[in-house]
């Protein structure tokens, strides 16, 4: 780019292709999309993403694409991929389109939430409605297009609404429909947040397989969603439908951007030396064999030069995840606690979930997060286990807002400044006075089981979780020999870095005892080499030795 070309506004916010491409906003050019769902094999198409990868705006681009108007706008691909193929000749503004987006549909009850979908499918008829008045030759079908558009239809007409709707469009056209649905697990998700699972559930059921289930007025569908409901729920009897997780190959490229698409980018915006940090904050998804980066995420550091921060994360509600992760207990602490070391873990992941099953099944919550965008795939080692990891350094944030909100209410807020304030500057018997504190106020909350020593790993790791602004946190619970339990490495060189070890106090020793072998450990085992190699000097090394919920603490 030379000095004087001044690169284009990126595009923020901006999910409608046409209003980008008019506003000649920054795009990164995912048009063969178009080809590769006119050439898949199924005739309908469901393609999870997690949110915010783009999936509004490649349904905006298929509707213009297909979409007959009677105007040209074959301007909005000049210069894109999709122009210089043959199935633009072919296919570009041929179709009448059915597009419906439910992103918006989050309401806190059954009755607001079927009447704004009543309002959206009648904004649908809307949309044709002048055509229909025209050529529609049977006053009966009119007289529906009415009630439909003016909320006077009953439950059955809703529910058959996108059928009949192609069945017009193919009439007045004389092409059959592409439809077009986005986002359309939105409203089942606040369904079983808000407790009108069953009626949204049964109500989708009917309206998507009226409109996709051997329509013979039907072209092309495409949906796209979080999840993959499982068919029992929504896609009952769907024969004709392809179903591309991030799991699968296909597509992998299509939301998201690739490593290449973000090399470019940055060349763009003069921003090439930021690649290292981009990749640090917001590199690790893994789409089929493809290394995606999440694109809102992307954008907006861009936008802000660089700046790292949680973009994405800070546009969540992760309510349904504290739920579901709260349901889990104590074992789902502890693999979190795995996670957030930065480890792997080993899980099944089922790409058809039954959302009233999550409550009931643990093994349905790593799915859930896999597929939501909060952990990657690293490896898959058969059948349908994989190996699981959080993806950057954004989606941490998610992780350790979980941990504090489990201690949230269960320790004084000040409790936890005290003590860790006292770990900072040293004052051991300070630390170990408050540490016995919230031991007291916090362990009947923990069951001590066989493994002690990882309940009060998990406890300290957690509170710890407060101070990873200034420290990086590791941990390493692998097996407890030759390696440490927990390392806080400061941020800033000149602060002082602490090593922790745990150890349980057996039946024949004392506390003392137990206290030289935790610190003995430390040292035989040199544990403080890595601060040492990141030229940290001082180093505070602390036992941390416990008997059932009595505990005490020694500096080495």
């Amino acid at each position: 780019m030379s000095e004087n070309k001044k690169p284009k506004l990126l595009p923020i916010g901006i999910s409608d292709f046409k209003m980008l491409r008019e506003q000649n906003r920054y795009y990164v050019d995912k048009t063969l999309f178009i080809k590769d769902i006119i050439e898949a094999s199924a005739q309908v198409l469901l393609l999870p993403r997690p949110r915010r990868f783009g999936k509004t705006l490649n349904l905006s681009m298929l509707r213009y694409f297909f979409e007959k108007t009677g105007q040209d706008q074959s301007f909005l691909f000049d210069n894109t991929n999709i122009r210089k193929n043959e199935v633009f000749a072919k296919h570009h503004c041929q179709y009448p389109v059915i597009y419906i987006t439910f992103k918006d549909i989050k309401e806190p009850s059954w009755e607001i939430c079927h009447n704004k979908i009543k309002q959206l499918i009648g904004d649908a008829f809307k949309h044709h409605a002048q055509m229909f008045e025209q050529k529609l030759p049977n006053k009966k079908d009119i007289n529906f297009v009415h009630r439909i558009m003016e909320n006077r239809a009953n439950q059955g007409e809703y529910e058959n609404a996108l059928k009949y709707l192609s069945e017009f469009l193919h009439f007045c056209f004389e092409k059959p429909a592409v439809i077009l649905i986005d986002e359309y697990d939105t409203p089942l998700h606040s369904g079983y947040s808000k407790g009108y699972y069953e009626d949204i559930i049964s109500f989708m059921r009917n309206f998507l397989s009226g409109g996709l289930k051997d329509n013979t007025h039907l072209y092309k569908g495409v949906l796209t969603g979080i999840l993959r409901v499982a068919k029992e729920s929504v896609f009952s009897g769907l024969n004709n439908l392809g179903v591309y997780t991030i799991l699968s190959p296909r597509f992998s490229e299509a939301f998201g951007f690739t490593e290449y698409e973000i090399q470019q980018m940055l060349k763009n915006y003069n921003l090439e030396h930021l690649l290292e940090i981009l990749s640090d904050c917001y590199n690790g998804y893994s789409f089929g064999n493809t290394v995606i980066y999440n694109p809102w995420s992307v954008l907006n550091f861009i936008d802000n030069k660089g700046e790292c921060l949680p973009y994405w994360i800070n546009t969540a509600d992760t309510s349904l995840i504290d739920k579901l992760a709260t349901f889990g207990g104590k074992e789902i602490r502890e693999e979190i606690g795995i996670l957030l070391e930065g480890k792997s873990i080993i899980k099944p992941i089922y790409d058809a979930i039954v959302m009233r099953d999550l409550e009931t099944r643990n093994d349905l919550l790593w799915s859930f997060l896999l597929f939501s965008g909060y952990l990657k795939t690293v490896k898959h080692l058969g059948d349908e286990m994989y190996e699981l990891k959080i993806p950057n350094y954004e989606v941490k944030f998610i992780y350790r807002n979980l941990i504090r909100s489990w201690f949230a209410g269960k320790i004084e807020q000040n409790r936890v400044e005290d003590m860790l304030s006292a770990l900072e500057n040293k004052n051991v018997n300070f630390f170990e006075l408050m540490l016995k504190k919230i031991v007291m106020q916090v362990m009947s909350y923990h069951d001590l089981g066989n493994a002690p020593e990882k309940v009060y790993h998990a406890l300290v790791l957690g509170i710890l979780v407060w101070m990873s602004y200034k420290y990086e946190i590791r941990s390493n619970r692998e097996s407890g020999h030759g390696r440490y339990d927990i390392m806080m490495k400061p941020k800033d060189k000149g602060k002082t870095g602490i090593i922790i070890e745990f150890k349980k106090v057996n039946k024949k020793e004392s506390h003392e005892k137990a206290m030289e072998k935790a610190l003995k450990q430390i040292e035989d085992k040199n544990y403080a080499s890595e601060l040492q190699a990141a030229g940290i000097k001082d180093i505070l090394k602390l036992a941390v030795v416990f008997q059932g919920k009595e505990l005490w603490v020694r500096e080495g």
